[in-house]
Formats: C-alpha cells, structure tokens, sequence
C-alpha cells in the first residue's frame, strides 16, 4: 500500500500547477485538509485563486504568498503520468477522508450519537473521481433504443396492464409506493407481487411492521393455493402439496415481521444477515409499510410526518440502489381522500414528501361493493413516464383467495391501461353497485354525491 507521504502529496500539487486540466478533474474530491499541514497552504491558495481568477497561480506567486517551492514538472513527466496523477489522487483523498470519518465516528460513538456515523463512514467509501462521461446522444440512436427496450432492467409486475404503462416494469434502485386508505388493500397487493415474482424465479422479503408472519403467512398460503383461509386447515394435506409442488418452481420467499419504528438499517442488517445465511441474492422486498418506519439520519419527532418520511423515502430509496433490488411499500391516504374517486398528491398521508422522492406512486381506489365484485383500481399518481400520470389500471380480485390478477384486454374490451383512459365507466358502476347493495341513507347520500361528482368531471 502507497504511504502518501509529505514527498508525494507534493508532487501531486506539481502535478496541478503543471497541468490545469489536472487540477479541474480531481475538482470534486480536492479537499484542503487532506494535504500535510506543511501543504495546506500550496493547497489552499491554489483553490482561492482558480476560484478568483479562473486559472492556477505559478511558482513565482505560490513561493511569495505561502514560502513554498512547487516546481512545476517537466512535459514528458507529465503528459506520460496523467492516469497515474488521477488514480493515485483518488485513493489518496479515499483513505484521508475514511480516516477522519472513523477518528469522527468513534467520538460520536462515544457520546451515544451514533445515527450521523453510517453516513460518514459511507460517503467517505463511495467517494471516487467522475470516470462515467454518461450517454453520447448522437452515436448510434438506434442501438442506444433498441437497448433501453430490451435491457432496461425492467421486471415485469405480473399485470400486464400495469408494466405497459411502465414500459415493462419496475426497475432495480426504485421506490414504489401503493397509497391507500385504511383497509384498501395496500398489504393485499404487495403480497400478490410478491408471488407474482417468485412464479417469475426471483428471491424475496416481505417485511410486515404491523401484521403479524404467521397472518401475512396464511394469506400468501390462500393465493398460492386459490383456497379460502378459512378453507386452508380443511384441506391441510392439499395444501401442503401445493406449495411444496410450486416451492419448486418459485424463487425463495422469506416473511419477516419487523416491531414498528423500526429503521432502513434494520432492514439491511436483515437482509445481509439473510444472503450470507443462504447464499442468496434478494431480488426484491416488500416493506408493509413507509408511514410505521423511522429515519436513521436525523432525529425527528413521530409526529412530524412530512419531515420523517421524506427522510425516511430517501433511505429506503437508497437501499435499494445499494443493494440493487427492486423495492415495493405502502403508504396510507389521508382522511379527504375518503370521498374522492380521483386521488392526487394532497391525498397522501403526510403531504407530498415522500411522492418526491419515489419513482412510482398508485393510489388504490376500492370500495366495500367494488371488492365483493371481485374489482380493484389502480391510480398512477407518479410515473417514470410522466404521460402515465393520471391512467387508471382495472384488476381482478379473487374474495376467497385474495388473488389480485390483470383481467386481459379480452374481458375488458378495451385497452384499460392506455394513456388518459379514465375508465369512468367502470367506477361509475361500482358506485352505483355499492349505492344499492351496502343500504342506509347516509351512504346512498355519499356514493350520490361521489357519482355527481365524477360526472361533472366527465362532462366538463
């Protein structure tokens, strides 16, 4: 291992001032305090004069303001170890900056403030000199498309209608959100991803802050098995045949119940635990839910929604980039959402925070009628595509197995999941369903208002 002595972080800063195109590439990891005391002054004043008057100062200069000899080098040094320069500058600054991240960390730990140490420790690690130039716009547009459809990544949801608004799915280092009232089902249609992607050979989580593993459990026992839970211990055999005939063919699915309040490094201390365990990669987890997790990074009061989930949104979100995993959670609508049939972003439980940070965000729109007609709707409220927004997805919803699945265009007769369809039609119905079969006044006077309401909107 190099031992950036006294000797070799000055020849780094010669190497700065006999090239500035040097000096402007290690830019964004340069930091003053990582040179020798001895230097901090070269360093210093390089920065301040590149800043005041957009070019290095020369020798003559930095030897009167600092009384410090840096000799510029000579052309064939430096035109032939440029690479040299830029990879040596980076571990040198790496292992500076680790160094007084774990010194800072073990006085943190000391006081019993230990949430800031994760971040040090971690954006000492990553930092790194910019080497991705990113995307050549003109060359070769046909293959830069032909790629972004056939090896984006996308993993498919198990509905058909929903990957094509996706354009095939969701991504891995995504967050996507299923808000809900109460009830809608938000559990209910993480469970069914969940088997959707293990028929499809992926390995998963579902990680429960509120139901418990042997509940979450029988539910998932009803969908793979299309049995009622109240049918599943009267065919206990049929049962256990079943899912020991599909855990052949499915990917590995672990349920996990974590106590509320729990935090994104419990989740990946699991989730490590987990793959070292098994042997294992997750493909995926499915978190039930955002609003009972608690941030890592700052302290926060409970009851400072809009605050403590965007923190939390933006570590779970995070997580999923550094564990490359395609991560699923929930998220309850507030109380004004109750009467509505189109969700927005005031709906959100908390305010808008955590839709800022997602990459897709669905509202769930059901009814007590609409669920025992076996129907779901889903709202895009946030997509990749910003096109997407606003298009409602139809589903299927099996009561006794709790199965959610895509109708099919056959059934449907039409594209439910084209741009802009508003599938009025549908709600209109199950609106009017749920006005004749859930009976009193008072909610035949809601579901009215609600269908008043929606044809406004249509006729407008």
């Amino acid at each position: 291992m190099t031992e950036y002595n006294y000797q070799i972080q000055k020849l780094f800063l010669e190497f700065m001032i006999s090239d500035s195109t040097s000096f402007v590439r290690v830019q964004n990891i340069y930091n003053i305090i990582n040179f020798d005391e001895k230097l901090q002054p070269v360093a210093k004043f390089l920065e301040d004069h590149s800043n005041d008057f957009s070019t290095l100062p020369d020798p003559t200069q930095i030897k009167a303001v600092t009384g410090i000899e840096i000799n510029p080098l000579p052309d064939s040094l430096n035109g032939g170890h440029t690479d040299w320069f830029l990879d040596e500058f980076e571990k040198f600054t790496q292992r500076q900056e680790l160094e007084r991240a774990i010194l800072t960390s073990a006085e943190l730990l000391d006081k019993g403030d230990f949430a800031p140490v994760e971040k040090l420790i971690k954006d000492a690690v990553q930092i790194s000199l910019t080497k991705d130039m990113g995307t050549d716009y003109f060359d070769n547009p046909r293959a830069r498309l032909k790629s972004i459809r056939e090896n984006n990544g996308q993993t498919s949801t198990g509905w058909p209608s929903l990957d094509k608004l996706l354009y095939g799915g969701f991504n891995r280092g995504e967050l996507n959100i299923f808000a809900g009232a109460s009830g809608s089902g938000k559990s209910l249609f993480m469970q069914n991803l969940s088997i959707n992607w293990l028929e499809q050979g992926l390995n998963g989580v579902f990680i429960t802050l509120e139901l418990s593993e042997d509940l979450s459990s029988m539910r998932v026992d009803s969908m793979i098995t299309g049995k009622g839970t109240r049918d599943l211990f009267k065919n206990l055999d049929d049962v256990e045949k079943i899912i020991n005939t599909k855990a052949k063919k499915m990917g590995e699915f672990q349920i996990k119940y974590l106590p509320s309040q729990s935090t994104v490094n419990d989740v990946r201390s699991y989730i490590k635990e987990f793959q070292i365990k098994n042997n294992r990669k997750i493909d995926f987890v499915c978190a039930d839910y955002l609003d009972l997790f608690m941030p890592v990074s700052v302290k926060v009061n409970p009851s400072d929604v809009f605050i403590k989930d965007k923190y939390v949104s933006e570590e779970l979100r995070n997580l999923a980039k550094e564990l490359d995993i395609i991560f699923v959670t929930a998220s309850q609508l507030n109380r004004s959402a109750t009467e509505e049939v189109d969700f927005d972003h005031s709906h959100i439980a908390g305010g808008i925070s955590k839709i800022n940070t997602a990459d897709n965000v669905f509202g769930i729109f059901t009814s007590r009628a609409m669920r025992e007609r076996g129907r779901y709707q889903l709202q895009a409220m946030k997509t990749r595509s910003s096109s997407g927004v606003g298009s409602n997805i139809d589903l299927d919803f099996n009561v006794d197995s709790m199965r959610i699945t895509d109708p099919g265009l056959s059934e449907q007769g039409r594209d439910n999941s084209s741009f802009g369809n508003s599938n009025s039609s549908s709600i209109m119905n199950s609106i009017k369903n749920k006005t004749t079969t859930e009976g009193g006044a008072g909610d035949a006077d809601i579901q009215s208002a609600k269908l008043n309401k929606l044809l406004n909107k249509i006729k407008s």
